[in-house]
């Protein structure tokens, strides 16, 4: 695997071993980063379920501020930790070894807040609400931030919460990436899409 774009352009970056991991395809991070072409300089962004890291940091290479990284294995969180040191992004990044809803209630009791969060759940883990709900409820969210959310193209998405505007799912053969945005004045009566 290797970066994309930006600083750390073409560079290897290390992977986890096994099957537990999912790296996202190259041109699935093309996509996502086309999507949010404009908003990663000095973004502060949350890599849930981080894997290999290969979203934050391609986000830190395209000049994202700060990245935290969060992953459930002790091995993923250890890999992320080389790739930073590799590409020299460590001192503007965290890693947690931590279940992404123990970091969110965390990260609420600092005060922490995102301007981009990159998911990529176990497809099968059937997260992906609950991590929405979580994320809109937890206070780490920037009004306006931008929420990237990798899934199955036969997953159909139900926003919870009328601060997330819905876009429409972009799909790259079985898999499709959704972007999301947060609005802290929408009322809570109902969803609204994306236009």
């Amino acid at each position: 695997m290797r970066i994309i774009a930006g600083s750390a352009r073409g560079r290897s970056i290390e992977a986890p071993k096994g099957r537990d991991t999912r790296p996202t395809l190259d041109r699935v991070r093309e996509a996502i980063f086309g999507m949010v072409q404009f908003d990663v300089e000095d973004a502060s962004v949350l890599d849930l379920f981080a894997g290999s890291g290969a979203l934050g940091l391609e986000a830190l290479s395209r000049g994202a501020g700060y990245a935290a990284f969060c992953d459930n294995s002790a091995s993923a969180c250890a890999v992320v930790g080389r790739n930073l040191q590799t590409l020299g992004f460590a001192d503007r990044a965290e890693v947690f070894h931590s279940d992404c809803f123990a970091l969110l209630e965390r990260l609420s009791r600092t005060g922490r807040r995102f301007s981009l969060v990159l998911i990529d759940p176990p497809y099968q883990a059937g997260l992906y609400e609950k991590t929405l709900d979580t994320l809109t409820r937890s206070g780490v969210l920037e009004d306006g931030c931008i929420i990237i959310l990798e899934h199955p193209k036969r997953m159909r998405l139900e926003p919870c919460s009328a601060k997330l505007k819905l876009g429409k799912p972009h799909s790259y053969g079985d898999i499709a990436v959704t972007k999301l945005v947060y609005s802290e004045e929408c009322e809570e009566d109902g969803a609204q899409g994306l236009s």
